[in-house]
């Protein structure tokens, strides 16, 4: 067994079993982790402050989600999205493959909450190879995003028969991954890892940080590796009260994803998915965050704000609007509050 492989046979997995500080005041979240599973393995809880920090709030169930009477299971509507098991095809030319129920930690807010790590989420081979006969049969599809679950956490065997098998796909241009194991478990990302993605280029891994307390060194050193194996990372960004709902706090954590060769890609406004409407912020919130990004730090740490539309819509931009009007003279305010002008007789 491997060292990561034992950290997550470590994990706890009952708000009753972690250390005392920690376990949450309301008696309800043991009914929760029942519904809704709990994994939070020794490297994550490690990082863990004191109870209701931004880290314990992704990480500790809550009575409060089983409450949620205002959100829904499936808000993406993937499963009316799915021609073939574990396979969702929104987008004409790419598609979403689902290899793995599992993660490394079972975050409060995932989208795919009502499955993720329950038997409601049967995959195995048989599913997979029938997702890559979809992809096979529809040579529109030019780029497949794999998730899950995390797809990390399949055996390095696994991946590379999974990988070998897309790449074996000629109408098939890019392979993506998305991924949560170099901020929930990093040292799964070992130099034999590494080794098996290399061979598949062009190949792209979207990881997902929400804080800056996230980018440890060990974080650090699972992304510098997938950098140095050529793939390009970015990072989807939730946007989660109490957690990261503040221009300081998302700044800084745009920066350190820098500092880690992470381009910041997504920040989504929050899925109205059931369980999770406690984490949701407003729309006015994202955009007066982004008004503190935009122009005040790099434009490389700016990611796109957008929200992932209800019943499978597909993901729109919420970028705040600097446009004062539009005719034959665009009249504009800078990221300073200043009125600008721009000759548009082009």
């Amino acid at each position: 067994m491997t060292r990561w492989q034992r950290i997550l046979n470590q994990a706890i997995t009952s708000p009753a079993d972690l250390p005392r500080h920690l376990q949450p005041d309301d008696p309800g979240a043991t009914e929760v982790s029942a519904h809704y599973p709990m994994r939070l393995n020794p490297y994550y809880l490690s990082l863990i402050k004191k109870k209701g920090d931004p880290l314990w709030l992704q990480a500790v169930p809550q009575g409060i989600e089983l409450a949620d009477q205002v959100c829904m299971a499936d808000p993406l509507a993937e499963e009316n999205l799915s021609p073939v098991a574990n396979l969702v095809h929104k987008y004409p030319d790419r598609v979403l493959l689902l290899v793995t129920s599992q993660c490394a930690m079972y975050c409060r807010f995932c989208t795919r909450k009502r499955k993720v790590g329950t038997p409601a989420m049967v995959i195995s081979d048989a599913t997979v190879q029938e997702g890559l006969a979809y992809i096979r049969s529809h040579p529109r599809i030019k780029d497949v995003l794999i998730s899950g679950g995390d797809p990390l956490l399949l055996s390095d065997e696994r991946l590379d028969r999974l990988l070998a098998g897309l790449r074996a796909i000629p109408s098939l241009q890019i392979i993506r991954m998305g991924s949560r194991v170099p901020c929930t478990l990093p040292m799964r990302v070992t130099k034999r890892l590494c080794a098996i993605l290399k061979k598949y280029h062009p190949l792209y891994i979207n990881t997902h940080f929400n804080h800056p307390d996230e980018v440890t060194p060990e974080a650090a050193r699972a992304c510098n590796r997938l950098a140095d194996a050529g793939i390009p990372l970015g990072c989807q960004t939730v946007l989660l009260k109490g957690v990261n709902d503040n221009a300081e706090t998302m700044a800084s954590l745009m920066r350190s994803l820098l500092t880690v060769r992470v381009k910041p890609y997504y920040l989504f406004q929050g899925d109205l998915t059931r369980g999770t409407n406690h984490f949701r912020t407003t729309v006015e919130c994202g955009q007066a965050i982004m008004r503190r990004l935009i122009g005040h730090i790099s434009g490389m740490a700016v990611p796109t704000y957008a929200v992932d539309g209800p019943y499978g819509a597909g993901k729109v931009p919420l970028t705040p609007s600097y446009i004062q009007s539009l005719d034959r003279e665009l009249c504009f305010t800078n990221y300073q509050g200043k009125t600008c002008f721009y000759d548009n007789n082009g």
